[in-house]
């Protein structure tokens, strides 16, 4: 086991390098680009099936245990060493970031984003996956921040070399936030480590258990390292008001990027929350929790109404924008979890977490998979370009859409549900020591929040997927319209004909396919996962829940 999970960490890396070689004679196929991009499909699905054979070899009976463990010395003289191991909590994520990034493979093979050469993107999508399984599989704090950095450089180019319109300042905006984040996070994770006299998180941990001489930090020293550390891990969250790069990454970054970006990099900063603070410094996160809760619900709020704004017809709203935002609004209902200091609210945000990386990182395909049939993910000229009729017109697609929003809205039964409520009622019970009148008020505005976010959802599903009748284009001419087009019309949207216009100018639909082979491929795990984390949240909580109890010692709700 140990060896299965160095593997995982390691393979991609090993990858990276391969991509850059020269493509043997024989396994070029139709060219090298082919070649390389069959290579990271095959790399991707190795290490995912690396981590689903870690998954059936864990001890499901105790998932609190760190399991898969490898302890090595590395730097002796800080007492820094290679640590690796997985619980209940980071298992989950672990998993999450293998099958993400596979589909991400398999979607770049069939649809490849245009840029520089393929070696490249390869290369950067594989050491992108092996930083964000190793922030998950480390257990060293300088691990961790070697790890949480090394997925920088390859997301900043990714979006910088294969993104859309305005990615050079996206990019950099992307890259300046992160880094500075890091500086902070750095000076607290080195406080943390000089003043407990060790790095290893799960002597760290063991310092604070019941039973044990006295915490690892002094209470100073703990409000030092709430501070700094929470800043770096708020900034990739990202928690309001320290936002404001992540919609501009999302809309200029490549489809596979946004996925990736939503799906596992903004869990990395929640994970440090959980994995580090709670139990590190528990006596500073009970200080610092109401302030936590109150950004937290601030965000909700935020980026719910943004979203509203940005779905009114007339608005101009980008729906890759729109999604974005909504993630700021989703990740708020996570640090709320984290902030109530319970297990019921911290399980709560551990579900939320994997519920928001299957269902964001299918709304972002989906979202991708539009832009290519139409060039545009503006809503107002989707309306118009599209007859705003997906249902009627590629029913699987509309389909598709619809239950990926309301999945994000939370429906019951559906993976975002349980989530936000779990987390809602661990602020209806905050924990002990904590305002309970405030966290009242958490709750109420973070219910509110939900019911904004089914508004804006609601509006986009109508406006794409139903349609408007004040939205809609004028009637298609008889043979020019999808009446008369060719039962088979899957040409690729770089051979479709332009649409053409009716006499008084209205913009008349052009034909869309449906869903794709290789789309359904890539998108039906999101959609099988989402409905079974809804309908079976023991699944997942099962995992989850024991290793939470002993992050948060005595503790009982």
């Amino acid at each position: 086991m140990a060896l299965l999970l160095a593997a995982v960490v390691v393979l991609p890396l090993l990858g990276a390098a391969a991509a850059l070689l020269p493509a043997p004679p024989g396994l070029r196929g139709s060219g090298p680009e082919q070649a390389v991009l069959r290579h990271g499909v095959t790399v991707t699905g190795v290490v995912l099936v690396a981590a689903l054979l870690l998954a059936l070899g864990f001890d499901h009976d105790h998932p609190a245990t760190v399991q898969a463990e490898t302890d090595v010395s590395w730097i002796p003289a800080l007492d820094i060493r290679v640590h690796l191991g997985i619980d209940g909590i980071s298992l989950p994520l672990l998993v999450l970031t293998a099958l993400l990034t596979f589909l991400c493979a398999l979607h770049s093979y069939f649809r490849m984003p245009e840029g520089p050469s393929a070696k490249g993107f390869v290369a950067l999508l594989l050491v992108l996956e092996a930083g964000t399984l190793a922030t998950f599989a480390v257990l060293d704090l300088m691990l961790f921040f070697l790890a949480f950095e090394t997925v920088l450089i390859p997301m900043y180019f990714l979006i910088a070399r294969w993104g859309g319109a305005r990615r050079g300042p996206a990019a950099w905006k992307f890259i300046l936030y992160t880094l500075l984040g890091s500086v902070v996070m750095l000076l607290g994770l080195l406080l943390v480590g000089l003043e407990a006299g060790t790095f290893d998180m799960v002597a760290l941990t063991t310092d604070n258990a019941p039973g044990a001489d006295g915490p690892a930090l002094g209470h100073t020293a703990q409000l030092l390292a709430v501070l700094s550390i929470g800043l770096g891990l708020a900034v990739k969250t990202p928690m309001w008001p320290l936002h404001s790069w992540l919609p501009d990454a999302h809309t200029a970054a490549p489809t596979v990027g946004s996925v990736l970006l939503a799906g596992v990099l903004l869990k990395m900063g929640t994970y440090g929350f959980v994995r580090i603070l709670l139990p590190v410094a528990p006596d500073g996160m009970r200080t610092f929790a109401p302030y936590l809760a109150a950004l937290a619900v601030a965000g909700i709020v935020y980026g719910s109404l943004v979203c509203l704004a940005l779905a009114r017809r007339g608005a101009g709203g980008d729906l890759k924008r729109l999604i974005a935002y909504s993630s700021v609004g989703h990740m708020g209902f996570v640090l709320l979890g984290i902030a109530t200091l319970t297990r019921t609210g911290v399980n709560g945000a551990l579900f939320a977490n994997v519920a928001h990386g299957l269902i964001t990182g299918l709304l972002f395909f989906l979202v991708g998979a539009l832009k290519d049939r139409t060039g545009t993910t503006d809503l107002d000229r989707l309306a118009g370009r599209t007859g705003a009729a997906l249902y009627g017109r590629v029913p699987r697609f509309g389909g598709l859409l619809a239950f990926a929003a309301v999945a994000s809205l939370g429906l019951p039964g559906l993976a975002g549900f349980w989530g936000e409520l779990l987390a809602l009622l661990g602020a209806f019970h905050p924990a002990d020591g904590l305002s309970r009148p405030a966290y009242l008020v958490f709750t109420a505005v973070g219910a509110f929040g939900t019911l904004l976010t089914a508004a804006y959802l609601l509006v986009v599903v109508r406006r794409v997927c139903m349609g408007d009748p004040d939205e809609r284009p004028a009637a298609i001419p008889v043979g020019e319209g999808e009446e008369n087009a060719s039962p088979g019309a899957n040409a690729s949207p770089a051979r479709a004909e332009p649409p053409s216009r009716t006499a008084d100018a209205s913009p008349v639909p052009v034909a869309l396919p449906d869903v794709r082979g290789h789309e359904f491929a890539a998108w039906t795990p999101l959609v099988v996962l989402t409905v079974l984390a809804g309908l079976w949240p023991a699944a997942l909580l099962g995992l989850t829940d024991p290793a939470v109890q002993d992050l948060l010692p005595g503790v009982t709700r």
